[in-house]
Order: C-alpha cells, then structure tokens, then sequence
C-alpha cells in the first residue's frame, strides 16, 4: 500500500467518532526468540523535515510506520510538497519543488513537537514561516525557545506569542549560538537553519544524541558542509544550495530497549536484529548492573534475564547519559530489584506521573520534586514487589510502553487505554510481543 499526500491534508469528518483501543495482556510469559528493531522515529522526524531544503527529490529508507512519522508526512504535504510513503517497503520519497505556503497547518502542528521541526528549513530556504507552538506528550515545560533564540542570532525577526511564532529574514547570516542546554530538536532545527545561512554558524552545547548525528551526516550527504557532529560544538559552513539523496534511517534504540528490557523481567531470552552496540551503551551498562546478562555481535544483541535483579540509580541526561526516554520502561524493572532503587528525571520536569499507574498495579514508589531544581524530580521505588494487572493509562509514548512491560509480569489481566500514545513511538507492538510469546489482544470501540 502506499500512501500519498497532496498539498492540503484530509481531515476525518466531524461526526465521525474514532476508535477507543485497549491492549489486554495476561501476564506471567517469558519472552523469547528473535525480534527485529525498526527504524527510529527520532531520527525519521527531522530527516523527513530535511528533506524541505532542497527542491530535488529525497528518497528515505527504513521509515517506521508511526502515527508522528505519519502526522509528519502530511505537515509536509500540506506546505505543498509532493510526497509518498509506501508502508510495505518503510520508503518516503518527498520532492518538494513548489512550496506553497510557510505556515504549517495548526492541527497537524498541534499533534506533536517535532511538528516544529519544519520552521528551520523553512526559514533558511524561503525566509519565513508562521507557526502556532507544538503539542505532544505532556512532560512538563517543552519550550521551543533554544529553537527561536537561535533564529534571532542568525539575523531572523521574530514575533512570538504563547500560541503563535511569526519568523522573517532577508537571509541568515552565521552566527555562534550557545545553547542553554542541549535540546535535541532545538540542534536540529538550528541544523537545518544554518546550513544555508551566510558564513559561519558555530553551536556551542549542542545535543550529541545518535539520531543528530545521523540527521547531520544526512545533510552533509546533500551537500551541506557540518563538521563535530557527535560532540558538543559543531560548526556549519553555510552553503548555496542542497540536493536531493537517498538516505535510510538507523535502528531504534528507544524500541531496541523496550523489548531488552521485557527480555530480563520476564526471565526471557531475547535476540535484537538490527541494533547498533554503542547507542545502547547507557541502557546495557545499567541492564548488566542490575543483573542481567548480554551480548553483542555484528548489529544483533542477545539479552537475558538471571532470575535475580538488584537495585541501580538511574540518572537521566543527555547522551551518552541514561535517555529520558527509556526512563518509564526501565522503572518497571526497579519493581523487581531487591533493594531500593533510584531514578533522577533530569530532562522533563513532569515525567513521572506515570508511576500512579504503577502504584495501583501494587507498586511501592515515592516521589519527591527538587527543591532548588524545577525540572528535577526524583522516584525512589522499592522491591520487589508483587504487580496485580488491573486498568491502566498510557499518559504518553514512553509511560505506555512502560505500562505494557508491567503488564507482562503482572498476576492476572492489565488492560491499557489511551493505546494511540503508544502507537506514535512503536510499530508492530502487539504483533512482535506475540511472536516473543507475550499474551496480548487489542479491542476497540465506537468513542
């Protein structure tokens, strides 16, 4: 099947109610075999909104099909770029000659922050772009600042609003930009915006994540000219113009993570295909420290679970530190540790308010807030504890897949709402637990 879309997007019609979808899983399996980890949807995102610097076509392999990855290729549909997604072989082509519009359609925008992502390319090649600020999950403060900051040293007008953001330039110009603190979108962005301003732009404290590299090696591969990707300071010679490429997204670390860990709290033995060993050093060096036993050989990782997990301290920070995003996944293990564990939520301020859905699964956690730190939050969880499957939320993407390994362990029955949360950062879920051994169906109904 492959999907298309036109430069307006298509929207359901207003009387038709959507599908409330529950996952239900009966716990207490061992997951084993053999699972194959897609394409990441944090380095498909900007990759996808790269592809507006340049009017020659851009062919993008190993898309995954997520709900974002979705939302993303009708944002850029409806600017006016022809674009394709063929589900079957995970390829994006995009040509996006004839733009039509700089202000992104607010729905769409509204559906996720990477949404944002589109105002640097649009910014460097057409000179403007109004854009009403992002939604997405609700982690606490999300600012899109570090992005417009940014903007303004290389010479754009800026008008912001609560709800709107208004860029105009006659041309960037290069610039030395320090960033508060290394957001990830916020060094895409810039990315994108520099590579075509004039002169020399320098970004000092920039993210160092395995998807901004590989967005970067994308952009040089377009004939962009980017040099300390991977560290803290990366410096862009502005160029004329891009051209089209042929690109194909890495693995997913984030997803590769979520099934290693299912591998060790059920007692499962799970090989990874297609993982790459150095974005998943955080996780294994913590997985190892708990207690578990694992392997790496060529892109395939061979995980196991011991029987017997000890307590660990978690720290979340920006790679090579421990990712917010396998926080909520991880804290499910902390409930089968002996001892106390530990995790400090140093990246998103609100990131914790899933572990109300494990406290009523049996878990035992408390959580206190930094006093001297607004965007630290710490959770001391107690085990092991016994979980009892009951009904549960997915307040976000990382937190319902959180829910889903808790339910694999639970005693009885979890049933998880709120499923489309899940559906923005894993394909194939319920289909790859299956073929692991995992007892899940999904239900729907009429909203």
């Amino acid at each position: 099947m492959v999907m298309s879309v036109e430069s307006t997007s298509v929207m359901p019609p207003p009387f038709e109610r959507p599908l409330l979808r529950t996952l239900e899983i009966d716990g207490g399996r061992a997951l084993r075999g053999e699972v194959t980890i897609g394409g990441a949807k944090n380095a498909a995102l900007p990759i996808l909104a790269a592809t507006l610097l340049t009017g020659e076509e851009c062919i993008i392999n190993n898309v995954p099909d997520l709900s974002d990855v979705r939302t993303m290729i009708k944002l850029i549909g409806s600017l006016g770029a022809e674009i394709r997604f063929d589900e079957k072989r995970h390829r994006v082509s995009v040509r996006a000659a004839n733009i039509s519009t700089t202000s992104p359609d607010r729905e769409l925008v509204a559906k996720m922050r990477a949404s944002f992502l589109v105002a640097g390319p649009l910014l460097a090649r057409f000179g403007e772009v109004t854009a009403s600020t992002p939604g997405g999950c609700q982690l606490g403060a999300r600012p899109v600042d570090v992005d417009v900051r940014g903007f303004r040293k290389m010479g754009a007008e800026i008008e912001a609003s609560e709800n709107m953001i208004n860029a105009k330039t006659v041309g960037l110009r290069g610039a030395r930009i320090y960033m508060d603190y290394p957001s990830h979108t916020g060094t895409e962005n810039l990315l994108m915006a520099a590579v075509l301003a004039d002169g020399k732009t320098t970004i000092v404290n920039a993210s160092c994540e395995p998807e901004i590299i590989a967005h970067g090696n994308m952009l040089n591969r377009m004939g962009a000219r980017i040099t300390g990707l991977g560290s803290p300071t990366i410096v862009i010679e502005g160029v004329d113009r891009l051209h089209g490429v042929s690109e194909t997204i890495l693995p997913d670390r984030l997803e590769a993570g979520c099934y290693a860990i299912g591998a060790v709290i059920t007692g499962g033995e799970v090989t990874l295909r297609r993982v790459r060993e150095h974005d998943m050093l955080p996780l294994s060096e913590k997985l190892r420290e708990a207690g578990a036993e694992l392997w790496y050989h060529d892109d395939n990782m061979l995980i196991r679970g011991t029987g017997q997990l000890n307590a660990v301290e978690v720290q979340t920070l920006p790679f090579p530190g421990f990712p917010t995003d396998l926080q909520a996944p991880f804290a499910v293990l902390m409930t089968q540790a002996h001892g106390l564990s530990r995790i400090h939520e140093r990246v998103f301020d609100d990131r914790l308010r899933y572990t109300d859905q494990l406290i009523a699964m049996g878990a035992r956690v408390h959580i206190e807030k930094y006093a001297q730190d607004k965007y630290g939050t710490k959770a001391d969880i107690f085990g092991p504890t016994k979980l009892i499957g009951t009904h549960v939320k997915a307040l976000d993407i990382r937190a319902g897949a959180g829910m889903v390994l808790a339910g694999l362990i639970a005693e009885g029955r979890t049933a998880i709402s709120d499923v489309h949360h899940i559906d923005r950062g894993y394909e194939g879920l319920v289909r790859k637990l299956r073929d692991l051994g995992a007892q899940i169906s999904e239900s729907a109904i009429q909203g």
